[in-house]
């Protein structure tokens, strides 16, 4: 054995090798959850092993445990680990900037997220906190139905079914004619307006880090009391005047990547009532910054 080849070979940490393969397995598979015996299996680990490595990752946040089925999947923690080396590439220095240039044209919080795996991601916030009620980098959500419309809402009507097929997080009826309005008016503007009512706050609070079904039954059926249907939230604005006023939470529009699907939702946060002519002035704004984005990275708009 050469001098290189003995240094570089007792600089390795089987243990560390044993971490990094669990989490390469499971980073190649981000939509998938593996029980403790498969994964033991993929990776020739014995179960032991396997298991102190999945505890340890599940207790610091980088992988998650469903309770049900005792499988694991990616976490949260990962995230935020991502978002830091995310700086030293082109999508986090690029949007940061325009969320930021955004933020201190209206004095808001404005936030960029995604869908990372199974989970609705914020990864980044820019611009004014007054108030403190922003959105966290880090912080996850469920991908399921009521939540996450606003990631499929730009993108391919197969998208938006394949979304509507999972299993809801809470229970909600499907009223597809004001769905369809919902979905045709966003597309039309560009953006999409959220109101603001106590309920839906107080549900977006509390679904930060909760995985779908993960809630007891009867939790899940009084929070989806507070859910009638899909979309409900979402304000249609463009049959009424511009003097009507309306109280609006956040304003949302999409950023593509390269192949024309949604890749970055952008939002501004408001919680005031405006009237539909500073909603649309605001919506402008919002749009314009999303598709700077969407130039600087290298992405284009679908064609519809």
């Amino acid at each position: 054995m050469t001098e290189a080849a003995a240094t570089s070979s007792a600089r390795r940490s089987p243990p560390t090798d044993r971490v990094v393969q669990v989490l390469d397995h499971l980073v190649a598979h981000p939509e998938t959850r593996f029980g403790l015996s498969e994964l033991a299996r993929r990776l020739g680990m014995s179960k032991p092993t396997c298991l102190g490595i999945l505890t340890a990752l599940t207790e610091a946040g980088y992988l998650m445990r469903h309770p049900a089925d005792r499988t694991y999947g990616l976490g949260p923690a990962l995230i935020v680990a991502g978002r830091a080396a995310q700086r030293g590439f082109a999508v986090g220095p690029v949007t940061h900037r325009h969320l930021a240039a955004l933020g201190a044209e209206f004095g808001a919080t404005c936030a960029a997220s995604a869908v990372v795996g199974d989970r609705i991601a914020v990864l980044d916030v820019a611009g004014a906190d007054p108030d403190g009620a922003g959105a966290r980098v880090g912080e996850v959500y469920p991908f399921a139905p009521p939540v996450g419309l606003m990631y499929v809402l730009w993108d391919s009507d197969e998208r938006l079914e394949q979304w509507l097929a999972r299993e809801p997080t809470l229970p909600v009826r499907l009223d597809r004619d004001r769905l369809r309005d919902v979905v045709d008016e966003c597309r039309t503007a560009g953006y999409l307006v959220e109101s603001l009512t106590a309920g839906g706050r107080r549900l977006h609070a509390l679904m930060a880090g909760v995985a779908a079904h993960d809630l007891p039954s009867e939790l899940r059926e009084l929070l989806g009391e507070m859910v009638s249907s899909l979309g409900e939230r979402v304000l249609l604005t463009g049959a009424e005047p511009a003097d009507a006023e309306h109280p609006v939470n956040l304003l949302a529009a999409p950023a593509y990547d390269a192949d024309g699907r949604q890749s970055v939702v952008l939002t501004l946060h408001v919680g005031a009532t405006l009237a539909n002519r500073e909603i649309a002035r605001r919506g402008a704004a919002l749009v314009a910054t999303a598709e700077a984005v969407t130039r600087e990275l290298g992405g284009r708009r679908p064609a519809r």
